[in-house]
C-alpha cells in the first residue's frame, strides 16, 4: 500500500511541475493548480499540499510569497551578429527564423556588426521576439574614423559610419594634440558600464575635415584598408631589378615580333593585359592574351607576397588608385609599356572568325607591346575604320561579338551596367558628374579577357584534379529574390519567368532588349543585378551563373588581385608537373580574398557617394528630375537622371498629406489624397541638405 501511495505521489509531483514549467514564471496557489489539473475533493487538496511540499523542499518549485508557487523562468541564450541602426535599436538576424529586436537601452556594450550573447526576454505570438545584449564576443571593428569636438581640453568623437549610433568620447590625456574639426583614426579603448560614450584614443590625425586626402583617407581607414606601404616593402620592390637575361628569355615563348597592343583608360598607370594578333589564313587568327608576370617577380611567402595577401586587391576610389603592390611593380616591372621588353603568362588561341578555338597554348612568353590604346583612340579606329592596327582591331572586334553571343545563347545575361566618374578641381573638389559609356572597344578587350580566365579554370578542372585554383563561383539567384524583382518588372510591363533559372535569364535579357534606351532601364537594371547572388572567391570548381559559365576563374589581373597572382602561381605549377603548394589552406585564403574585395568595394561606393554629396551640396535649394529607385518604411530613395547622384526623400518629412508605407506593394500613399509613390516613377525634387561628413543626401519632393 506505501508503495501504490508512493508511486501516486511520485506521479502527481511530475504532473504539478510540468503545470508549472508551462506557465514558466508564473506565480499559481494550491486552488489554481487544483482547477488545472482537475482536482476538487479535500482529499485531493491534502495530496497536491503534500506535494508541493516535497517540490518546494527538493528547491524543484520556489514558494513566494506564502502559498504562491512557480518554477524559475529558464533563460535562452542565443549567439549572432547585432545590427544596429541609426535610431540605436539592435536587431538579431536570424537565418529562417524572425529576427530578435533589442530596444537601445539593452545593447550595451555591443556596436554595430559585433558578435554578441544574447537572452532572450520576449516571445510572444503577437509581438516580435526581443532580447538584451548579455555578453560581448567579438567586436567587428576596434578603430574609426571621423570628425573631433574638443571642448573644455576633453573631445568628442562622431564616427563618419552612420551606423555608429553613438559619439565617443576622447579623456584629455588621450587628445595627441588634435584640433576642433580635425578627422582622425582612432581606437576603442574602454566602455565603462558607468558612462553612456565609449572612450578611444587618437591613433592618427588624418588632416581637416573637408580636405579631400583627409576624407579619402578616412574612408580607406574606415573599411581598414591602409592607403600607403611600409618603406621596408618598398624598399624591397626597389632591389627587384628591370634586366631580364638571356636565360630568363631562353626558358619562354619569344612573342616579340607578334604584332601586340594594350587598350586601357586614358588615365590608366598600370597595363596588365595585352593582346597579340597572326593572321594564319583568311578564315583563322592565332590570338595571344597576353598578362603581366607578377608571379615571377613577387615571390611566394616573401614579405611582398604577405602584403599582397593581405590587401587581396588594389582599390579603385573616385581620385586614386591604392595599389595591392608598390608602384615599382605595378606601374613598372609589370607593366606591359609600349617598346619594353616584358614577361608574361599567356593564353595563345588559334581561332576562327566564328570564334571557334582550334588549339589554345598555356605557358610563359616575352613580349614587346607595339602599341598602347587608350579605350577612346581604339573605339575611334573601330568607328571610322582607320588607324594603325586597324585591320587587327576589325577582326577582334567582330570576333569578341560573336564570343558573347554565343555567350547569351549558353545563358549569360547581357548586363551593360552604367557608370559614373567626377571631373574634380586641383583640389579634389568635384565640378562635374559624366556617365561613363562603354563601347566596342571596351567590350572587346572584355570578352578576350572572359576568354582566357574561362579556358585556364577549364584545363585546370579537366587535367589536374585534385589540385585546384582560386574558382569564381557565382551561384544561380534565390527564387524569393527572383519572384521580388519579378514583381516590381511586371509593373514596368516586362514579364520575367521565374519558372527556372534557364527561363528567367532569358526573360531578363529580353527585358534588358526591350528597355534599351529608356529611363526605367537604370532602375530596372540595377534591381535586376541585386536579384542575383554575389561573386566569391572558392577552392572548389563550380560554375559562373552570371557568366553562364561551366569553369570560370581570375587569371587576368594579377597586378591588382592576389587570386590571380595565386591562379598563376598553382596554374604554372600544373604545367611545370609540380605539386601546387599550400593547397591546403586555399579555401582559407579564398574565404580572406572574399572579404577583402568586399571592404575594397564599400570603400569604393563610400567615395563615389562622398563626392556625389560633395557635389550636390552646391546645388541646396534647386530642383532636379529623378526617378525613384527604391522604396523603404523610412524612404523614399531617388536617383537624379542628370547625374545619377542618389538621395532620400523622408516620409516623415513630406507635406500636404499622411503618408504610409505599404510592404506588400512595396510603395508609399497619402491616406487623404491617395497620391502614390512606387519604384520607376519620374519625380521632381529639391536638394534640401548634404550632410557631406555623413554622406547623406536629403530631397523634398517638388509639388
Amino acid at each position: 500500500m506505501s508503495s501504490t501511495k508512493n508511486i501516486k505521489n511520485n506521479w502527481l509531483e511530475n504532473q504539478i511541475l510540468n503545470l508549472l514549467n508551462e506557465k514558466q514564471g508564473l506565480k499559481l496557489n494550491y486552488k489554481q493548480i487544483a482547477s488545472k489539473m482537475g482536482y476538487n475533493s479535500k482529499n485531493d487538496r491534502k495530496l497536491i499540499e503534500e506535494a508541493l511540499l516535497n517540490l518546494k523542499s527538493g528547491k524543484s518549485i520556489i514558494e513566494q510569497p506564502t502559498g504562491s508557487f512557480f518554477t524559475e523562468k529558464k533563460s535562452e541564450y542565443i549567439e549572432g551578429i547585432i545590427e544596429i541602426n541609426r535610431r540605436g535599436a539592435g536587431f538579431l538576424i536570424m537565418e529562417n527564423e524572425q529576427d530578435i529586436h533589442i530596444t537601445p537601452a539593452l545593447t550595451y556594450p555591443a556596436l554595430n556588426g559585433d558578435t554578441v550573447q544574447i537572452e532572450l526576454i520576449k516571445t510572444g505570438r503577437k509581438s516580435k521576439p526581443e532580447g538584451r545584449v548579455i555578453k560581448l564576443i567579438k567586436r567587428n571593428k576596434e578603430q574609426f574614423t571621423g570628425t573631433v569636438q574638443v571642448s573644455n581640453g576633453f573631445g568628442f568623437f562622431v564616427a563618419d559610419d552612420v551606423s555608429v549610433n553613438t559619439d565617443f568620447f576622447i579623456p584629455k590625456n588621450k587628445l595627441k594634440g588634435v584640433k576642433n574639426n580635425d578627422k582622425v583614426l582612432v581606437k576603442l579603448i574602454s566602455w565603462p558600464e558607468s558612462s553612456k560614450n565609449p572612450y578611444v584614443e587618437i591613433v592618427k590625425i588624418l588632416g581637416k575635415t573637408g580636405d579631400n586626402n583627409a576624407e579619402i583617407h578616412s574612408i580607406l581607414y574606415q573599411f581598414g584598408l591602409e592607403p600607403e606601404f611600409d618603406k621596408k616593402l618598398i624598399d624591397e620592390a626597389e632591389l627587384i631589378s628591370e634586366k631580364i637575361n638571356d636565360t630568363e628569355i631562353s626558358k619562354r615563348l619569344d612573342c616579340r615580333k607578334k604584332i601586340t597592343f594594350t587598350i586601357d583608360p586614358e588615365d590608366a598607370k598600370d597595363f596588365d593585359d595585352a593582346i597579340s594578333f597572326e593572321k594564319i589564313d583568311e578564315d583563322k587568327f592565332e590570338i595571344g592574351v597576353h598578362i603581366a608576370d607578377v608571379s615571377h617577380f613577387v615571390i611566394q611567402n616573401s614579405e611582398l607576397d604577405n602584403e599582397a595577401l593581405h590587401r587581396s586587391t588594389s582599390v579603385y576610389l573616385v581620385d586614386r588608385v591604392v595599389p595591392m603592390l608598390p608602384e615599382k611593380i605595378s606601374n613598372n616591372i609589370c607593366s606591359l609599356l609600349p617598346n619594353v621588353d616584358r614577361l608574361c603568362f599567356s593564353a595563345i588561341f588559334k581561332i576562327d572568325r566564328n570564334g571557334k578555338i582550334i588549339n589554345e597554348w598555356f605557358g610563359k612568353t616575352i613580349i614587346n607591346s607595339n602599341k598602347r590604346f587608350t579605350y577612346e583612340e581604339a573605339q575611334l579606329i573601330l568607328e571610322s575604320g582607320n588607324g594603325i592596327y586597324c585591320n587587327e582591331l576589325m577582326v577582334l572586334n567582330d570576333i569578341a561579338k560573336k564570343l558573347k553571343n554565343e555567350r547569351i545563347k549558353r545563358g549569360a545575361i547581357s548586363f551593360e551596367t552604367e557608370e559614373i566618374k567626377f571631373k574634380l578641381d586641383v583640389n579634389g573638389k568635384p565640378i562635374k558628374v559624366l556617365k561613363k559609356i562603354r563601347k566596342d572597344a571596351h567590350k572587346l578587350i572584355e570578352e578576350f579577357m572572359l576568354l582566357a580566365n574561362k579556358k585556364v579554370a577549364e584545363t585546370v578542372n579537366k587535367k589536374y584534379k585534385p589540385y585546384s585554383i582560386p574558382y569564381r563561383l557565382h551561384e544561380p539567384p534565390v527564387p524569393t529574390k527572383m519572384n521580388e524583382f519579378a514583381e516590381i518588372a511586371f509593373r514596368f510591363g516586362y514579364k520575367i519567368n521565374t519558372e527556372s533559372e534557364d527561363k528567367y535569364i532569358r526573360s531578363i535579357n529580353e527585358m534588358l532588349e526591350l528597355a534599351d534606351g529608356q529611363k526605367v532601364l537604370g532602375i530596372l537594371q540595377p534591381l535586376a543585378i541585386k536579384s542575383m547572388e554575389k561573386a566569391f572567391y572558392t577552392s572548389k570548381k563550380t560554375g559562373h551563373f552570371g557568366l553562364g559559365f561551366d569553369y570560370y576563374a581570375h587569371f587576368t589581373s594579377p597586378i591588382r588581385r592576389y587570386p590571380d597572382l595565386l591562379t598563376h602561381r598553382y596554374f604554372f605549377m600544373m604545367l611545370e608537373n609540380k605539386i601546387p603548394i599550400n593547397q591546403s589552406e586555399l579555401e582559407q585564403t579564398c574565404n580572406w580574398c572574399s572579404k577583402r574585395e568586399q571592404l575594397a568595394v564599400d570603400a569604393e561606393r563610400t567615395s563615389i557617394k562622398y563626392k556625389q554629396t560633395e557635389y550636390l551640396s552646391n546645388y541646396i535649394g534647386e530642383e532636379f528630375e529623378g526617378i525613384i529607385s527604391g522604396i523603404t518604411s523610412w524612404g523614399i530613395y531617388v536617383e537624379l537622371i542628370e547625374n545619377k547622384c542618389e538621395g532620400m526623400v523622408r516620409i516623415k518629412d513630406m507635406k500636404g498629406d499622411i503618408y504610409e508605407y505599404y510592404e506588400k506593394g512595396k510603395f508609399v500613399m497619402g491616406s487623404r489624397r491617395k497620391i502614390k509613390y512606387c519604384i520607376g516613377d519620374t519625380v521632381f525634387v529639391l536638394v534640401k541638405r548634404a550632410n557631406v561628413n555623413k554622406r547623406i543626401i536629403d530631397f523634398a519632393i517638388v509639388n
